[in-house]
């Protein structure tokens, strides 16, 4: 496909962090390295729970910031593997 990513990982704290990347192996080591988002520094080691690839990085970053606006108790449905849950 295109190779840009959006993934969400699941920190320490419970919380969900939502991101792109066109590399997710090296951007969850980034994390778990305390050099990824301010968001996941104090809460890692993250787990990656979910990924969907796109072909362009306007399509991913638009699902980014779709997934961003959903609530915790969504956010866990689609770590879970639940399908459609864009709203």
């Amino acid at each position: 496909m295109g190779g840009h990513y959006v993934y969400v990982v699941q920190c320490t704290d419970g919380t969900f962090y939502t991101g792109y990347t066109t590399n997710v192996r090296r951007r969850i080591k980034e994390h778990n390295n305390g050099d990824g988002a301010k968001y996941t520094q104090g809460r890692n080691p993250v787990s990656l729970v979910h990924t969907e690839e796109f072909e362009t990085q306007s399509k991913a970053m638009q699902r980014e910031y779709e997934i961003k606006q959903l609530s915790k108790s969504a956010k866990q449905k689609l770590a879970e593997g639940e399908k459609d849950n864009r709203g």
